[in-house]
């Protein structure tokens, strides 16, 4: 009974015990925090003492500062330091950029009146060359008549002068009109028994042919001579097998062989010798 009453008792105080004891150190734990807050409290206001009980420093003792106007407007002074920096840089760049424009206008001007001048030579030069290529073809011409006479067979009011050069008929053509000559036409009896014996001497005793200027290439048939007058008389070759002329379409031009004087319808593009004339 009295061991139970023990129990009894010993249960009930227990807890009381331990809330007393819970209570006593969160009362300890307050005291701490308390004075913990007290101290550092108490440090920062002995901290603002402090500040305020020292002496703000005299001006000699900090060295010269902007002051704080200056503090205020330095950062508006400096951009607007540096947009007039930039500014004046380019007006600058602008000014050099005109002077280069301007000398290069100036140089320009220049290479174009040097341009023009060189045009004007040019033109003057090329009119001198015309010009002297006409009275070279002039002499050439002039000293090929001379020459025809001179070492050609004179027939009255013309001469005949035969070329060892090998042409197709249009080149023969051409080569005596550079000579200041024509194509040989033997326009009689008479001019033709003088070219044949010209051509005989020439040639002897070879037997050549030589273009002269007859052709049917206008129309197949119709014989005209170089000049486009019509051929009233030929000398064609004749033989028992085939007599010209033979040829068709496939030879439009006559040549006259150094033997005889007989013609022969050839091919144009056939190259051989040829005779010019010139005015006697």
């Amino acid at each position: 009974m009295r061991k139970g009453a023990a129990l009894f008792v010993f249960l009930c105080v227990l807890p009381l015990f331990l809330c007393e004891t819970g209570v006593e150190k969160l009362g300890n734990q307050s005291t701490m925090d308390g004075q913990n807050k007290e101290t550092v409290l108490g440090g920062f206001y002995q901290g603002e003492q402090v500040a305020e009980e020292m002496p703000i420093a005299k001006d000699e003792e900090q060295g010269p500062g902007p002051t704080e106007a200056a503090l205020a407007t330095t950062p508006l002074e400096d951009t607007f330091s540096y947009i007039l920096s930039r500014l004046a840089d380019m007006d600058s760049a602008i000014h050099r950029l005109n002077v280069f424009q301007y000398n290069l206008d100036v140089k320009l001007s220049q290479l174009s009146d040097k341009v023009i001048r060189m045009d004007a030579k040019v033109g003057k030069i090329q009119d001198e060359t015309e010009s002297i290529s006409r009275v070279n073809k002039e002499n050439h011409r002039e000293i090929g008549r001379l020459e025809g006479c001179l070492k050609g067979h004179r027939v009255v009011r013309k001469c005949f002068l035969i070329s060892r050069s090998y042409e197709t008929y249009a080149g023969a053509v051409e080569r005596c009109r550079e000579r200041g000559g024509r194509i040989a036409m033997p326009k009689d009896k008479r001019e033709l028994a003088a070219l044949a014996k010209h051509t005989r001497e020439f040639f002897h005793p070879g037997n050549w042919p030589l273009w002269i200027g007859v052709s049917d290439r206008r129309s197949e048939g119709l014989y005209l001579f170089e000049d486009g007058i019509r051929v009233t008389f030929f000398q064609w070759h004749e033989q028992l097998l085939s007599s010209q002329p033979d040829g068709g379409k496939r030879e439009n031009c006559v040549t006259l062989t150094s033997d005889d004087g007989d013609w022969w319808d050839t091919d144009c593009e056939r190259r051989t010798y040829f005779a010019c004339e010139f005015d006697g």
